[in-house]
């Protein structure tokens, strides 16, 4: 699995993915902190990556657009510090694997995870 951390998620986070072995990067390290919301989509769908996002624009747009990718896992917790999204996100990497292979929206919620597949 690879990663595309949006602006709302901590560069620790994507380290941490890096750590355990997946290929993470995140926009800051790449100077593309003004980039837009379509043009991320458009990155994170060509390079084969998850987008880790806070934003709900993202869904909106997959919502719109009819695509089947980029899977974007949106984080809607009401705390939102490294240590809870690094937990629930790796929660989420486990249990839902597969489905992030082939094209869902998942938000994850402060007690609970809601999958949509692709298109929305």
């Amino acid at each position: 699995m690879k990663f595309l951390g949006d602006m709302g998620i901590s560069p620790r986070t994507i380290e941490l993915l890096r750590e355990q072995g997946y290929d993470a990067i995140h926009l800051v390290e790449e100077n593309l902190e003004r980039m837009t919301d379509p043009l991320i989509l458009e990155k994170a769908k060509q390079e084969e990556r998850i987008l880790l996002t806070v934003d709900l624009d993202f869904a909106q747009l997959l919502a719109i657009s009819g695509d089947t990718l980029p899977s974007v896992i949106l984080f809607r917790l009401g705390n939102v510090s490294r240590e809870v999204v690094n937990s629930r996100l790796f929660s989420v990497i486990t249990y839902y694997a597969t489905e992030l292979e082939d094209g869902v929206v998942i938000s994850v919620r402060d007690v609970s995870t809601r999958l949509r597949q692709l298109p929305l």
